[in-house]
């Protein structure tokens, strides 16, 4: 452990598994404590207890929707009186659910926008004022917002997941420009093909085959490799935003 985070406080939503776990891990090794936010309170708890013991870190477990704005807020409050004023925050939680524009089931385009943009507005929004206070007081301050490659690559049958990965994009560049002068770095990581648990519960079932062979043809990467990524993203001194970073299979190019 190198402890290039410690002291810091951190949270990080869609903790439960893959990317976000990932980082979980990755920032307790570095030092920092950690919230973690999510929805199944069970991989969260054993999550808390592993970096508690592990790590000798302060991790606490906050089972929530991103979606639920007043739960968040809420939570928010639960980390502060907990861990005290996160200066790092993570908003992870992501899902990917694609079919063909014309066959999807618009109840999983709800899924996406609920919780790819509206989660992680309001995971940006409940924590801003802590970030400001960490920046005011002369601290690294990292609000991350998790987006991927569909921002910018076409994928025919992911439409509305593209779409709120370019919405993610698009208001990170926005809030990097309002907080960046006030010394809050904002920044967009996009991974590629990460071997997660990501699209594994969509209900195109042509379309889940179709992932799982893109997958099965690359060396892909693993949510280990997305978080030493930000990990160095948010050590470095303060003056210095990498303000995005993509992350993808080497034989992507």
């Amino acid at each position: 452990m190198s402890e290039m985070l410690t002291g810091r406080i951190a949270v990080v939503t869609g903790a439960s598994a893959g990317i976000g776990a990932a980082l979980a891990r990755r920032f307790a090794d570095e030092g920092a404590d950690v919230a973690l936010i999510g929805r199944r309170a069970g991989r969260l708890d054993e999550l808390a207890g592993e970096l508690r013991a592990k790590n000798g870190v302060r991790a606490l477990a906050v089972p929530v929707d991103v979606s639920d704005s007043a739960a968040m807020t809420a939570a928010a409050g639960t980390v502060r009186d907990e861990l005290g004023r996160p200066d790092l925050v993570v908003a992870n939680a992501g899902v990917m659910l694609g079919a063909p524009f014309e066959e999807a089931d618009t109840g999983e385009w709800d899924r996406m926008i609920d919780v790819n943009l509206r989660g992680l507005i309001t995971t940006g929004h409940v924590f801003v004022d802590d970030l400001l206070a960490a920046a005011g007081a002369g601290r690294r301050a990292d609000l991350v917002n998790v987006g991927s490659i569909a921002a910018d690559v076409i994928f025919a049958d992911y439409p509305v997941y593209g779409a709120t990965k370019a919405a993610v994009a698009q208001l990170t560049r926005n809030l990097r420009a309002a907080l960046g002068p006030r010394g809050v770095r904002v920044r967009n990581v996009a991974p590629a093909f990460a071997m997660t648990e990501l699209g594994a519960d969509m209900a195109h079932e042509a379309t889940r085959t179709g992932l799982d062979e893109l997958r099965a043809g690359l060396e892909t990467i693993t949510a280990e490799d997305v978080a030493d990524a930000v990990v160095y993203s948010v050590a470095v001194p303060a003056r210095v935003n990498l303000a995005d970073l993509t992350v993808v299979p080497t034989q992507l190019g």
